[in-house]
C-alpha cells in the first residue's frame, strides 16, 4: 500500500450510490473514518464483507467511525446492491476517472480494473492511523483487524 500509518490521507469527493457527493474532508474536526475499498459490487466475498459492516455498525458508531465503503463500480450498480443488502453506510463509487481514489490510496490492481480489498483508518484530524489489506481479491479480511484499528483511535 501507498499511503502509510502517520501520513494525511488524500482527499476525494465521490458520488455515493444515492448521487450525493461524500467529501473525506467533510469528517475533518468531527469524525474518523474507515475507508474500505472493495473490489466488485454484487459479489460473494464483497457481499459477505459489507454485511458484516452493516451488521457491526454498532461498533463503529460507538468509536465515533464512520464507514465509507468504495469500489470501482457504477453508483447505479452499487444503488440496487446497497438497498438490497440494507448498508447503513455510504457505498462510494470511484468509477469516473475510473479508480483515481484507489490509485490515490496505492490500492488500484491494474491487471484486474478494480480496487483491492484494503482498509484506511482515518482520524478526525485526517491522518491514517491504520492500514490493512486482505492478501488477494478472494480473502476477506479479518473481523479482529477492525476491532484492532478501531483501539488505535
Amino acid at each position: 500500500m501507498a499511503i502509510e500509518i502517520g501520513q494525511p490521507a488524500p482527499q476525494f469527493s465521490l458520488k455515493d450510490s444515492n448521487g450525493e457527493v461524500v467529501t473525506l474532508s467533510d469528517f475533518r474536526g468531527s469524525q474518523a473514518v474507515a475507508l474500505v475499498f472493495y473490489p466488485f459490487t454484487f459479489t460473494g466475498v464483497c457481499e459477505g464483507e459489507l454485511c458484516r459492516l452493516r451488521d457491526d455498525h454498532a461498533e463503529f458508531e460507538a468509536a465515533g467511525v464512520q464507514v465509507l465503503a468504495c469500489s470501482c463500480d457504477t453508483r447505479f450498480a452499487q444503488q440496487q446492491w446497497a438497498q438490497a443488502q440494507g448498508y447503513q453506510f455510504p457505498v462510494l463509487s470511484d468509477f469516473w476517472p475510473h479508480g483515481e481514489v484507489a490509485k490515490a490510496y496505492g490500492v488500484f490492481n491494474d491487471a484486474v480494473g478494480c480496487a483491492n480489498r484494503a482498509t484506511f483508518l482515518i482520524n478526525a484530524d485526517g491522518i491514517v492511523v491504520d492500514a490493512f489489506a486482505s492478501p488477494d481479491l478472494g480473502t476477506a479480511r479479518e473481523k479482529s483487524r477492525y476491532a484492532e484499528a478501531l483501539g488505535k483511535l
